[in-house]
């Protein structure tokens, strides 16, 4: 490169921290030209201006592609360098089905000596609808098999197909997208990509190399399929940024720890000045931010990266952090216990897996497992809608629901005894596990017809899981190949007395809860009182 361009690279850096600079010591010399793909092609050619104003970036330093669409850039060794795909823009796609937006890393010593292997085409995006930006959101689909990737297809993405494709732009698979089976990449994307999205995939602690003898060598085969673990892209309606959050220590595999890297820092201070604040922020990662230890035991994320990471978000307006790993589904608020200052307590959404309970449980007629999560939720997939003054709204979509089953319902399910004995004394009663359930969520229920009373919010397991542990205990045989999870105490659980002095017979329990985001949701259920006789004494 002419030392007329390296000046002009210099200008086209941003700003980066000097942590940054020491490091950039052994990077790669990239250059290259992002362009308006008009005839569809990925290579540019007549009539196909660059688009200025774009950023690149290695992961830790950002450049922006001058007037005529041209960037430099000085990239780490072994790095995949990505454009930030810009609102109003779509990204071509590769071969696999996957958004065309990286390279694959230099190797160490490379020099590209033009640019032809570094241009970045994108096109302009259809006129979007009137309504918000849709995008589909998968946890944790952790297949390690050919069966487990047959029951991902069957119930995760074919459900999604049988009305058309699906009303979405954009889908995101929040890490641990095999179960420390890489070969199976391939399989999974392929499957993935029949639903016809824009796909960004995050790594997880089940997709790092099963022979990676610490964290700097543990994403080979990720990054050889996915391309970059620290990733941006924009949308008219909020900004996306993506963040391996798996810590690998060094030495003998076997541990490892939430967390971030210096150089995703670096990118984070770089980049995160270029936002506008009017779009939210949804910041991804596989491992939530909220510490899940049990006292005494280690950290589950490190606190000095959450604090660290607070702070440089402090004063984002609108900001939606998402993540997997746990197998169930939460929502957190972060406040001033877990090192958030905001103005507002900071939402989580942890994400139920696609997987459930690791593909576990009993099989349906179908021969898929029942996957039903530890707290109760039934595995499946969530959605984000966002609206383009940065208000969101989210939703569970369990896999499969039972035909003709009122009391299991897209949003809640209900367990209540089948019968009780008029008179007995009121210990018992219906249960509503509603999924997306906050602490302040209202939810009420009613017998015939009767006054609609609140429940009570417990943190308890939930009773129709323990039954399912209860079958698989006097199962005198396996009931599938591994049974269901031990029921764990649900965050999203509600409790009504069942009344014993109505009238013998059958008594409608009808449940409503006020969802946040969706509104009233309804489930139903029945039980029946029955007249017994005390024996005489």
């Amino acid at each position: 490169m002419s030392k007329r361009a390296w000046a002009l690279a210099a200008l086209l850096l941003l700003s980066v921290p000097a942590a940054a600079t020491a490091a950039a010591a052994a990077a790669v010399p990239w250059q290259g030209r992002v362009f308006d793909d008009r005839d569809g092609n990925g290579v540019p050619g007549p009539g196909e201006p660059g688009i200025p104003g774009v950023l690149v970036s290695d992961g830790r330093t950002l450049a922006r592609t001058d007037g005529d669409g041209r960037y430099a850039l000085e990239a780490r060794p072994g790095v995949p360098v990505f454009v930030l795909k810009p609102a109003g823009w779509t990204a071509g796609v590769r071969g696999d089905g996957l958004p065309a937006t990286w390279h694959a890393p230099a190797a160490d010593g490379a020099r590209l000596r033009d640019h032809a292997g570094a241009d970045f085409a994108l096109r302009r995006a259809p006129e979007a609808d009137a309504g918000p930006l849709r995008v589909l959101l998968f946890a944790d689909p952790q297949v390690k098999s050919a069966e487990q990737l047959d029951y991902y297809a069957r119930d995760i993405v074919e459900p999604l197909l049988a009305g058309g494709p699906p009303r979405a732009r954009l889908g995101i698979s929040l890490g641990d997208i095999v179960d420390d089976a890489v070969d199976l990449y391939p399989g999974i994307n392929a499957v993935t990509a029949r639903l016809g999205l824009q796909w960004l995939h995050l790594t997880g602690n089940h997709d790092l190399d099963p022979d990676a003898s610490g964290d700097c060598d543990s994403l080979s085969s990720f990054r050889a399929v996915y391309g970059p673990d620290t990733f941006a892209w924009h949308e008219p309606e909020a900004d996306f940024v993506l963040l391996d959050d798996v810590v690998l220590p060094s030495g003998p595999r076997g541990g490892y720890v939430g967390g971030l890297r210096e150089d995703q820092f670096d990118f984070l201070e770089a980049w995160l000045p270029t936002l506008s604040k009017d779009r939210l922020l949804v910041l991804a990662v596989h491992i939530p931010l909220f510490d899940t230890a049990q006292p005494g035991r280690p950290e589950t994320f490190r606190a000095a990266d959450r604090e660290r990471l607070f702070a440089l978000l402090r004063e984002v307006p609108k900001l939606l952090v998402i993540s997997g790993h746990r197998h169930t589904l939460r929502h957190h608020m972060h406040g001033p216990a877990d090192g958030w200052h905001g103005a507002a307590p900071l939402h989580e959404f942890n994400v139920g897996a696609a997987s459930g309970a690791f593909w576990s449980g009993a099989p349906d007629a179908d021969g898929i497992p029942d996957a039903t999560m530890a707290d109760g939720t039934p595995n499946g997939h969530a959605r984000l809608e966002i609206a383009r003054d940065g208000g969101y709204r989210l939703s569970w979509h369990p896999a499969r629901l039972p035909a003709d089953e009122p009391s299991r319902t897209a949003a809640m399910h209900l367990h209540a005894p089948r019968v009780l004995r008029r008179g007995a004394y009121p210990a018992w009663a219906v249960y509503a596990n509603v999924y997306m359930g906050l602490p302040d969520t209202r939810v009420e229920y009613r017998v015939d017809d009767g006054e609609w009373t609140p429940m009570l919010r417990v943190e308890r397991p939930d009773p129709a899981l323990l039954a399912e542990n209860a079958r698989d205990d006097a199962a005198p045989a396996l009931r599938g190949l591994d049974r269901s999870p031990e029921a764990v105490p649900s965050p999203h659980l509600w409790r009504g007395a069942l009344p014993t002095g109505l009238a013998p017979g059958t008594h409608a329990i009808e449940v409503r809860a006020f969802d946040r985001w969706q509104g009233e949701q309804r489930a139903s259920t029945r039980y029946r009182l029955d007249v017994l006789t005390p024996p005489a004494r």
